[in-house]
């Protein structure tokens, strides 16, 4: 059944013309409500619920262990253990630390559980992003690993990802390496960041996950970075230039009168009486545009519209149990929204 509606929720409506600083400070509102007030416990919840917290709100997001809060990344580098947070010992390392062995960190991936790792590097993918630096450590048992170290087990088990889906590795490894890294996987396969590229393009977007949004917003921070480091964008990079372009012409033309992006994504129109989907739909596409979009297409109504809807949905179930991968999809796709636009902000759970 849709979530329940609050009471004092406003109404979604597009008629009205959006100010941006009303936007802002709707925004910084159901973003500090959602980090203070739903709370996420290493008991009741597993890693798939709480890492996607921390994709949100990086080191600012907070777990409940033993009733005392603490920030997610501090909690699994000091050797916190949760369900789904699933790490084996990878590959010896060619490189020793301090005269022993160095192993490699591998994440077992634990498909459809909702508990442990859902998709080949997500771990990996979410971490990154919580911009967390090679040479942070996490204690697994009696091993103490480095980021480095997972990156490096990442690299050598490639052609163990049989499905073929490299969305979050493309994520991972492109926030610690440039787009023309290449490296051998431990069978002798040689791979590079443009092979990954090339093979989600392929891949397209009818059969990725949530519509294909983890396919383009990995697409999209690779082709970011290289144009940063100001390379050509030509061959496998000139295509996936294509394939954003052409989603975010989607994207635009299948929105519903009321702000929401299509629940179909990019493939055609759609709307849902379902708040929840919604949330979950529009906050991937939205966390898409939002790395995608320049500065000046960021600011554009039919975006703010899409922002403006998302946060009624937030304030409509703020009293509703929602499933967190959309709901801190959702939240990071605001947060990235607020940041390009309006500029950086910290986050506390105080």
């Amino acid at each position: 059944m849709p979530p329940e509606i609050s009471q004092n929720a406003l109404p979604i409506s597009a008629d009205e013309k959006i100010e941006p600083e009303k936007l802002r400070e709707r925004i910084d509102q159901v973003l500090d409500f959602t980090l203070k007030h739903r709370h996420l416990n290493t008991q009741d919840h597993a890693a798939w619920q709480i890492l996607h917290g921390s994709l949100a709100y990086g080191r600012a997001f907070p777990v409940m262990h033993e009733g005392q809060p603490i920030p997610v990344i501090d909690y699994l580098a000091e050797g916190g253990r949760m369900n789904g947070w699933t790490i084996e010992r990878g590959f010896k390392l060619q490189s020793k630390e301090e005269g022993k062995d160095n192993f490699g960190m591998r994440a077992v991936t634990e498909p459809g559980t909702r508990a442990g790792q859902g998709h080949y590097d997500q771990w990996l993918a979410i971490l990154s992003q919580c911009d967390v630096p090679p040479d942070a450590t996490f204690v697994v048992g009696p091993d103490t690993f480095t980021m480095t170290n997972f990156v490096q087990q990442v690299q050598l088990d490639t052609s163990r990802n049989h499905l073929r889906e490299f969305s979050w590795t493309l994520i991972g490894l492109t926030k610690y390496f440039p787009t023309d890294h290449s490296w051998t996987d431990i069978s002798g396969k040689k791979w590079s960041i443009a092979d990954l590229a090339q093979i989600e393009i392929e891949q397209g977007l009818a059969n990725g996950a949530c519509g294909g949004t983890h396919r383009l917003i990995g697409l999209t921070m690779a082709l970011n970075r290289r144009k940063k480091a100001g390379l050509p964008i030509e061959g496998v990079w000139a295509d996936a230039e294509q394939l954003i372009q052409e989603s975010i012409t989607a994207a635009r033309q299948y929105q519903n009168p009321n702000g929401a992006l299509s629940v179909n994504y990019f493939q055609r129109p759609g709307s849902s009486p379902d708040l929840a989907e919604n949330l979950g739909t529009t906050g991937h596409t939205l966390e898409f545009l939002s790395l995608a979009l320049d500065d000046e297409q960021l600011k554009e109504e039919w975006v703010r519209r899409a922002a403006s809807y998302q946060c009624e949905v937030f304030e409509r179930t703020q009293q509703v149990s929602l499933e967190c991968g959309a709901l801190y999809h959702a939240a990071h796709g605001l947060v990235l929204y607020r940041e390009r636009v309006y500029g950086p902000r910290e986050y506390s759970a105080e």
